[in-house]
């Protein structure tokens, strides 16, 4: 197991580093110069080339893309600095510890709702193939599949927030600030994040429970007369259970890349409306911090993945 852990973080950090370096070359190969990023308008029209290349000299812009490179990873690695942002004119890393939290209460929640009610309704579809439930929840399932989010962000608006107001129109505010006020600005932006992960569980559990309903273990189970209730507990959900872990890792990781567009559309200041508004703004910094963070998320969450294989399933074995 020690062996398979280090192989798997050998490889996770092979991975981040691969992704620091796309991220890093790829942005500052947008036409423009950087060093222009850092002046207002009124700069741009007034600024010599002897001030632009003292600018330049400030930022470390002077030096080749190598450098650069290897200046950043130095300020990450050895005091935590992903640079300063352009357009906030603030710490990076101050900015991400600012709105993470947002980000993460929303897509935690999401998380375990849609985790919940996925495999309850796809296990019930399951049990209940061929029937009226079947058809409703594998139905619901395949809308939810394909529905845009931002386009199912903005519907919800106009329903609910506009027309019947019963929600606000957008904006966050935590529980302990207005419980009541929070509790309204939450629905709307968790249901939008957990449509697409809600539909692939509810269809990975209902295929999985299907599969393994046929095994011959499971009829030797009810043939010993327990009910349907101990065998959907103790053998179908047991065995099922490993490639719906799978897409739970995926899931979670989707849900930071959701939170892109329900963020930007209900006005929430997460990471993922920080990431849009850098993108408009050529904002480098963050847009390079927030990909590396979301590479890291993703390396571990794998994982943590991989390794719950062996608890779910004693047959498991890591080499």
């Amino acid at each position: 197991m020690t062996a398979y852990i280090l192989r798997r973080l050998g490889q996770g950090l092979v991975v981040i580093i691969a992704v620091s370096l796309l991220v890093f070359f790829a942005v500052r190969l947008l036409p423009g110069d950087p060093a222009l990023l850092y002046l207002s308008r009124t700069q741009l029209d007034s600024i010599s080339q002897e001030d632009l290349n003292t600018l330049k000299e400030k930022y470390g812009l002077n030096d080749n893309l190598v450098v650069q490179y290897g200046h950043w990873v130095q300020g990450i690695v050895t005091r935590g600095d992903f640079g300063e942002s352009v357009f906030f004119r603030d710490s990076v890393g101050r900015l991400i510890a600012q709105r993470l939290p947002t980000t993460l209460y929303l897509g935690v929640i999401a998380f375990i709702l849609y985790s919940l009610v996925g495999i309850t309704a796809g296990t019930l579809a399951a049990l209940r193939r061929g029937t009226w439930v079947d058809s409703l929840v594998t139905a619901l399932a395949n809308l939810g599949i394909t529905v845009p989010i931002f386009w199912l962000a903005i519907i919800l608006i106009y329903v609910f927030a506009f027309k019947l107001g019963w929600f606000p129109i957008g904006g966050f505010s935590w529980p302990t600030e207005d419980f009541g006020l929070s509790i309204r600005q939450t629905i709307l932006p968790v249901f939008c994040l957990m449509v697409f992960g809600l539909a692939a569980d509810t269809r990975q559990t209902r295929s999985s429970m299907l599969e393994v309903t046929r095994q011959d273990y499971v009829r030797s189970a009810l043939s010993r007369g327990l009910t349907e209730r101990q065998v959907t507990m103790r053998h179908i959900l047991k065995n099922g259970i490993i490639p719906i872990v799978t897409i739970k890792g995926m899931g979670f990781a989707g849900i930071l890349g959701g939170s892109v567009f329900v963020e930007t559309v209900f006005g929430i200041n997460g990471i993922g409306r920080l990431a849009a508004q850098a993108v408009q703004q050529r904002d480098y910094a963050i847009v390079q911090a927030i990909c590396l963070l979301t590479s890291v998320v993703v390396v571990v969450i794998n994982l943590i993945v991989d390794i719950s294989y062996g608890w779910l399933d004693p047959r498991v074995r890591y080499t």
